[in-house]
């Protein structure tokens, strides 16, 4: 079986699956690479409104495969540049993630662990079941928790204090902990999971699809402004691109004639 499977549902609602089941679906080199092919077709669809990402079976991923840890691909032309390849190849796909034009829900169905945290915080929106678990698992064999983007996203997500303790200790958050502190914005039964991030996903496709692209793209660009004054410049420079598509001209003339008498 695949390693990956992308359901295309003609609503626009597609859904990537991580199909490793057996390793709780860790990440594998060939994988990774196999992410960057999918993830820069669908930035380039015009089809996928709204992108759905979990895993299959009991887990939603656990992180780098360390039974691949003893040697990196092309290490024999030189071990430290390999692994730096590596480790390009595997945070590329958390800023892969955040770039693309489509939102996308992370529905993580059980173990988010080391690099499976870092695919999750860069999902836009993240719901889990009550099976779900997290932790900055890097720590605990003997590296930094500061990887693959979580050291930048886990702060924001959830303030310092709290990633901090996250990721210093490598300690696992469960669902309803990840819920109270705003890791998890939805808490679901396990069978009702992808129902519902199918039902949130179909919302998000109601609205126009620029609309919800600038909304994205302004509100990652608007985590790294420099003050209030920057963000609102964006927003402002924003809401007249979007005034020129013509969604709001017609929303208004829809709304007068529904007004008159």
């Amino acid at each position: 079986m695949s390693d990956l499977d992308l359901h295309k549902n003609e609503n626009g609602v597609w859904t990537l699956k991580l199909c490793r089941p057996s390793q709780l679906n860790a990440l594998s080199d060939a994988m990774v690479h196999r992410l960057h092919q999918i993830l820069s077709d669908i930035h380039q669809s015009t089809n996928c409104r709204v992108l759905i990402l979990t895993g299959e079976g009991r887990g939603f991923c656990a992180g780098f495969d360390l039974s691949l840890a003893d040697d990196a691909p092309g290490s024999e032309k030189g071990e430290t540049a390999a692994w730096m390849r590596r480790q390009e190849n595997f945070a590329g796909i958390i800023t892969q993630l955040k770039s693309l034009s489509q939102p996308v829900i992370a529905a993580v169905n059980g173990p988010a662990n080391g690099a499976g945290l870092g695919l999750a915080l860069a999902c836009d929106i993240r719901m889990a079941s009550h099976s779900a678990s997290f932790n900055a698992a890097f720590i605990k064999v003997g590296m930094s928790s500061c990887d693959i983007g979580v050291s930048y996203l886990l702060p924001r997500c959830v303030g310092t204090s709290h990633a901090f303790d996250i990721m210093l200790t490598g300690r696992m958050v469960s669902a309803i902990e990840a819920a109270n502190i705003g890791l998890v914005s939805r808490l679901c039964e396990p069978a009702n999971l992808i129902p519902e991030a199918h039902q949130l996903a179909i919302q998000l496709s109601e609205n126009d699809g620029f609309a919800v692209w600038m909304t994205k793209r302004g509100m990652w660009a608007n985590l790294e402004a420099a003050s209030m004054s920057s963000a609102i410049e964006l927003e402002n420079r924003t809401q007249i691109l979007a005034r020129s598509t013509g969604v709001l001209q017609a929303k208004a003339l829809a709304f007068k004639t529904k007004k008159k008498p």
